[in-house]
């Protein structure tokens, strides 16, 4: 625990800040979970997400000038 010089006892951390830092930076240096078809899923939704927004893009353009 934080020596915090503010506490009663001297020695603990009341609002909990440094066991919530550890778990931060413990979070990070977890590797993430991985689907069975690496990198798939994301592709088709990227690719999905372009076009999609290609056409609203081109749509919003043709009512403006139309």
């Amino acid at each position: 625990m934080a020596n915090n010089p503010q506490s009663p006892n001297g020695n603990q951390d009341p609002a909990g800040s440094t066991q919530m830092f550890r778990a931060f930076v413990d979070e990070g240096t977890r590797q993430p979970q991985t689907s069975t078809a690496p990198g798939g899923g994301s592709r088709v939704g990227l690719i999905v997400g372009v076009v999609a927004a290609v056409v609203i893009v081109a749509a919003v353009a043709w009512l403006a000038l139309g």
